[in-house]
């Protein structure tokens, strides 16, 4: 029989009320808290980082080719390049890719009914996959496509349209600069007002017929700005553009949209700072009180470490009872913890107790995502950080001696 264990075991569930019983409760509602808070963190910082990258996947893809341009702003138009056949066989032939649409960007001035608005106009053709961002559209539709001749609609954002104050179905004047100083003048009609919630892309963006485009910049039919390409695992885009990168004709290049847009992916990455400044205070909180429950549990069995000293029981012993006594107090906050942050999770999860100001966080509500490693290694982190720790106390045990230690009070 383990004496140590058994004895621990003893101290651990008696009923009896103390200071140390309180000391106990103390310590393990601790730790509980600072598991809880760790899952919780890892969760909504994860949640918030997809979240938002989704949003940012949604509009533009995952990776972009167009024709290689140095130093060129994401904003900027791009310079023309032809559809090549053989080209997008290949990038359709990768299995790491789920589609490839075409697009080209223009630069315009909206008139409104008291005002106007600059915006860039992104041109897609007839076959575009408006199920990427069904999420965003706020009022009427999406534009329809003519069999002949251009769109005359348009998708303006929500903030253009209050800046304008336009609704769906109103008409517009859409004035197009052209490189030699002149204007083009196009009336189009509202579609559909759409809402991001990223604040770079409903300033600046609206959604028209590539071929109006075309047709501005006297480009042939099988000229477009670029491809924009979704792949299906986000987290081997790096991977899928790399080789991408050497499938391409010259002149061609392609980017992941996080080298196109980085200010946007740096300040997401910046989210993994606060994970770990949260682990270091929580698991220092942990320890912090679990050192300090063991101190007065060995202060307040002074009389027990001496009379087991008596008998003839070595140190190693009495440490391990103490060991095992900080164990049981660990694990049972580490799993409680585990509850609490799960459930925390799961309520947010369905019910979306805690909101965000979009305007500011580019997600109206806290979004939860978490991979069940997550919880493990919390768990494993926090149990070797504070059976580390234990050890402290427990040298306290050596210093002890019978003679003294049966007369403490």
């Amino acid at each position: 029989m383990n004496v140590a264990a058994f004895i621990a075991k003893r101290i651990a569930f008696n009923q009896q009320r103390s200071f140390s019983r309180f000391i106990i409760r103390l310590a393990i509602a601790a730790t509980i808290i600072s598991v809880a808070a760790m899952i919780v963190t890892v969760a909504f910082t994860n949640g918030f980082q997809f979240a938002v990258s989704q949003k940012v996947f949604s509009f533009w893809g995952n990776i972009r080719v167009q024709h290689y341009q140095a130093d060129k702003p994401s904003i900027a138009e791009e310079l023309p390049i032809s559809k090549n056949d053989t080209v997008l066989k290949v990038l359709q032939a990768d299995k790491g890719i789920k589609t490839v649409q075409a697009f080209a960007t223009k630069y315009a001035i909206v008139k409104g009914k008291e005002s106007i608005e600059g915006v860039l106009l992104k041109g897609v053709e007839k076959d575009y996959d408006f199920s990427n961002i069904n999420s965003f559209l706020q009022e009427g539709r999406w534009l329809h496509f003519s069999d002949t001749g251009y769109s005359s609609e348009i998708n303006l954002s929500a903030y253009t349209a209050n800046q304008l104050k336009l609704k769906v179905n109103d008409k517009i004047l859409i004035y197009f600069i052209q490189p030699d100083g002149s204007h083009r003048v196009r009336p189009m009609m509202v579609a559909g007002i759409f809402k991001t919630g990223i604040e770079d892309y409903d300033k600046l963006m609206a959604i028209g017929d590539i071929k109006l485009i075309q047709r501005l910049n006297d480009w042939k039919e099988d000229q477009i700005g670029g491809y924009e390409i979704f792949v299906n695992d986000y987290r081997k885009t790096v991977t899928v553009n790399n080789a991408l990168f050497y499938k391409l004709p010259e002149q061609w290049n392609c980017e992941t949209i996080s080298q196109v847009y980085p200010n946007i992916f740096d300040w997401l990455n910046l989210q993994d700072q606060t994970i770990v400044i949260v682990f270091i205070i929580m698991i220092i909180v942990a320890t912090l009180n679990l050192v300090t429950c063991l101190i007065i549990l060995v202060l307040e069995r002074t009389q027990m470490i001496g009379i087991l000293k008596a008998v003839g029981s070595p140190n190693l012993t009495i440490q391990n009872t103490f060991l095992y006594h900080g164990a049981i107090i660990a694990v049972t906050g580490i799993l409680a913890g585990d509850i609490l942050g799960l459930l925390i999770c799961w309520l947010q999860q369905h019910y979306g107790l805690i909101s965000l100001p979009e305007d500011a966080y580019f997600i109206s509500k806290a979004v939860v995502k978490f991979q069940w490693w997550h919880i493990a290694l919390i768990d494993i982190i926090t149990f070797i950080v504070c059976f580390l720790v234990l050890l402290i106390p427990s040298l306290i045990i050596r210093g002890i001696r019978p003679t003294r230690a049966i007369r403490f009070e």
